[in-house]
């Protein structure tokens, strides 16, 4: 039966393999005929469009035939007016010879009546002016010869391009014809191998409809033997499962056996090394015949008096080892050294405790001195602050004749945390935010406040920073008053680029550069 079975399957796959190859014979018939129709139609474009630029040539060559003939009319008629301008060209040049001689006659009657007669001025007048009018002529005769000339050459170089053309006309009809021949030759080549195909292609459908009447029946025959074969399996697999159980218990049996020999082993071997008792006196004193003595009072129990051994039950003893292990798991591992431990903690709390009174003792001194140092701040800000508001308030009325400015605090209930707000108001204005401010009243107010710190705290220099430069002549003349008086407690450097400054000072210092790109230091004292 396998062997039949075997043999289907080999005539099964020969049959595919032959279906196979009949198919893929197929799709390429199939393909060969697309492509070939696909060849057809795309030659029967072909031979339309030849066909249409053929019409286009020939419509093109007869266009350009007639535009060579009027090309030629056109240069004939141009060559005979050039020939007529060559022609007035040299009547203009004799009659210009003429003038010329006639010029000249007059010339030497002028030349010979010199001294007894007034010269005839009006034939001299209407010799010049024949003269005048002979050069025009000749002007004119060249200019239209020129023109002749030059529409001559453009009509002959137009001759030849569309003389080109004709042929190129000619020579692409000669290429569409040859090409047309080639498509028919192609469409016919084309057609017979579109013929070749269909009759391929039915020997193939053929071909196909017998390998498909063969493949059923093999599949038939196959699809019995697979029957048997399957049920000759199913009857093998249940028998292999019969003799899988009963390796797999014959196996645990032996594996049972080798752990329970091995456990008696080990039993045997701790009975001997941990109590020196041997196999044959641990079962003679231990065993199971021997009685058991009873089990010590649980905690909370009252001891039984009297209590006697008794015979030896395997599961009360295990459930009384399991209770054993408990309580000794219970009572955990013991730690000598405890002692030690405990006396090594209790130093280190003492230890810890003295550190912890320290820095409580130290945060109070701490906090006792910020307090201190939160007292003098206010103290000396407050202080600050009232008198650079008196002198703010000075100075700024005097920068501004007219105005008011005052420092006001945000939060004056915290002198440690307020700011300080600038209110200016110059002379005529009713604004007081600095924002509102032009830029040089902005500037002139922040000297003001700078002029009232130093006079508030005085120092022994101070050092400005152009800060004039946005300041007219009339504030400028102010806060130079103001710099005078700076001047006589205290040292004033001002890098300023002003000549007023410059003038009320004492010393100037400027960088020059020469030409060879060296800077230089100049000084010089003015008192």
């Amino acid at each position: 039966m396998r062997a039949a079975v075997d043999e289907a399957a080999a005539e099964l796959a020969r049959l595919d393999e032959r279906c196979l190859e009949l198919a893929a014979g197929k799709e390429a018939a199939d393909t060969r005929r697309s492509l070939a129709g696909a060849r057809v139609e795309e030659l029967g474009e072909l031979r339309r469009a030849a066909e249409k630029a053929r019409a286009q040539a020939a419509q093109q060559l007869g266009r350009l035939a007639g535009q060579a003939k009027g090309a030629l009319g056109e240069a004939e008629r141009a060559a005979a007016a050039a020939s007529k301008a060559q022609d007035a060209l040299e009547q203009a040049l004799f009659e210009v010879e003429e003038c010329a001689e006639r010029l000249a006659v007059a010339e030497e009657d002028d030349r010979a009546g010199e001294g007894a007669e007034e010269p005839d001025s009006s034939r001299r007048d209407r010799l010049a002016a024949d003269g005048a009018n002979a050069r025009q002529t000749e002007m004119e005769a060249r200019l239209q010869l020129r023109t002749h000339e030059e529409r001559v050459k453009g009509l002959a170089g137009r001759a030849d391009s569309l003389d080109r053309a004709a042929r190129g006309e000619r020579d692409a009809r000669a290429r569409a014809e040859n090409r047309r021949a080639r498509l028919r030759y192609e469409a016919e080549v084309a057609g017979a191998v579109a013929g070749g195909a269909r009759q391929l292609l039915a020997h193939i459908e053929v071909s196909l409809t017998r390998a498909a009447e063969e493949r059923t029946a093999a599949e038939y025959a196959k699809g019995v033997a697979e029957h048997e074969l399957g049920g000759a399996r199913t009857r093998g697999r249940d028998l292999k499962g019969e003799l899988d159980k009963l390796t797999d218990s014959v196996h645990r049996g032996e594996v049972l056996g080798a752990e329970k020999r091995m456990r008696i082993e080990q039993v045997e071997s701790r009975a001997l090394e941990e109590f020196g008792i041997a196999p044959a006196g641990l079962v003679a004193e231990y065993g199971p015949d021997q009685p058991v003595p009873p089990s010590p009072p649980v905690d909370g129990e009252a001891p039984q008096e009297d209590a006697e051994p008794g015979p030896f039950v395997r599961v009360v003893q295990e459930k009384r080892l399991r209770a054993a292990e408990r309580a000794y798991q219970q009572l955990g591992k013991v730690n000598p050294l405890a002692l030690e431990e405990f006396a090594a903690l209790e130093e280190r709390h003492k230890f810890l405790s003295e550190q912890l009174e320290d820095l409580c003792k130290t945060r109070a001194d701490l906090l006792q001195v910020v307090k201190e140092v939160d007292a003098r701040v206010e103290q000396v800000f407050t202080e600050a602050y009232r008198d650079t508001a008196r002198q703010f308030e000075g100075v700024f009325s005097r920068l501004f004749p007219g105005g008011e400015g005052r420092l006001i605090l945000t939060d004056p209930g915290n002198m440690l945390t307020t700011g300080v707000d600038v209110e200016a108001r110059p002379p005529g204005k009713k604004v007081k935010r600095l924002s509102l401010l032009s830029g040089g009243e902005r500037s002139l107010t922040a000297v003001a406040l700078l002029v009232a710190i130093f006079k508030a705290r005085p120092s022994p220099f101070y050092v400005m920073d152009e800060v004039e430069a946005a300041l007219d002549d009339t504030n400028l003349q102010r806060l130079i008053r103001i710099m005078e008086e700076l001047q006589e407690s205290s040292q004033l450097i001002v890098i300023t680029h002003q000549k007023r400054t410059m003038e009320v000072a004492d010393a100037l210092y400027g960088v020059s550069m020469q030409g060879d790109g060296v800077s230089k230091v100049i000084s010089q004292r003015l008192r």
